[in-house]
């Protein structure tokens, strides 16, 4: 009958996969993972990825329990006492909020990349990780900016930047800042992404050399006749 063929030939398929090593795993790896050779040894490559594997969550530990405590402070002084809501503090406000998002969605996973061989949070958290990390960089750094300036009207032009440099210019400043950076960092999301890898699993079962060898050169013909009583054989 037609379906016992089809039984062989699917037996037949899976008895060469087993021979030849085809049953596969999938590990997911982000894109922007690179793997620099530097004609070292693949022993010694393993012993200094192992070695990076300890050591920098150690370090991203560390920075993120600092960076957690010292922003968490910064803002909670400042939001707590309304006389110290000047267009500076505003600003070092938005400066350890921005800093607060990085230690929180982006040291931990970042962390977690050096230590596991995939990335086992999935693609949609792998764009978000790599956007967040775009935005809260940026941020930080255009705070610094808007910093500068702050300091650099407030010493050269005390008098007149004082209708500047109030409260509520600062705000519109911080949130033009936020719209400006959230909106033309969403290509990066689209950037990132997780690449399957696909490598052959080792088989507890192996095959004889001449039952592999038979099912490696083995070929298959399928025939389908059709009988006078419309029964369908294959032969």
């Amino acid at each position: 009958m037609v379906n016992d063929s089809y039984s062989s030939l699917v037996m037949a398929s899976t008895l060469s996969s087993v021979a030849t090593g085809g049953f596969y795993n999938t590990t997911a790896i982000p894109t922007n993972t690179t793997i620099v050779s530097s004609g070292m040894s693949q022993e010694e490559e393993l012993e200094i990825e192992m070695i990076v594997s300890r050591i920098v969550p150690i370090f991203f530990g560390l920075i993120g329990i600092t960076g957690l405590l010292g922003n968490a402070l910064v803002v909670l002084v400042v939001v707590s006492n309304p006389m110290m809501r000047s267009t500076t503090n505003l600003l070092i406000i938005n400066l350890a909020i921005a800093d607060l998002l990085f230690v929180v969605f982006c040291i931990p996973f970042t962390a977690t990349d050096y230590v596991l061989s995939s990335w086992p949070f999935g693609e949609l958290w792998c764009k978000i990780v790599q956007y967040l990390i775009v935005v809260t960089a940026h941020a930080s750094i255009y705070t610094l900016v808007l910093m500068s300036l702050d300091r650099f009207l407030a010493v050269v032009h005390p008098i007149a930047s004082m209708v500047i440099r109030t409260e509520r210019n600062t705000l519109w400043a911080i949130t033009v800042l936020w719209v400006v950076i959230v909106t033309t960092a969403l290509p990066v999301m689209f950037a990132h992404g997780v690449n399957v890898k696909t490598t052959p699993v080792p088989q507890k079962r192996t095959l004889s050399s001449a039952a592999a060898a038979a099912s490696e050169n083995c070929s298959w013909k399928l025939r389908i006749v059709e009988a006078p009583d419309n029964r369908v054989w294959s032969v």
